[in-house]
């Protein structure tokens, strides 16, 4: 029997530095890919942080002032 959990769906973003993003609010689990194809999943982010990424001027300098160091990457 599998344990593995459901792939969180990507949506496209206009940013030119996250170019895809989702988010599953019941692990609080959220999921970033970057312009190259980087792909990160970041856990423990609150379902508000999320929402406030989304609604960012900048998906970039939101990303590096609020995300970058501050969730851990898994």
């Amino acid at each position: 029997m599998s344990t593995k959990e459901p792939e969180i769906p990507i949506t496209e973003s206009k940013s030119t530095a996250i170019v895809g993003h989702g988010y599953d609010r019941a692990s609080q689990k959220m999921v970033l890919v970057f312009n190259g194809g980087r792909r990160y999943t970041y856990a423990d982010v609150p379902a508000e942080t999320y929402e406030a990424l989304k609604a960012a001027k900048s998906m970039g300098q939101f990303y590096g002032t609020h995300i970058n160091g501050k969730f851990k990457a898994i």
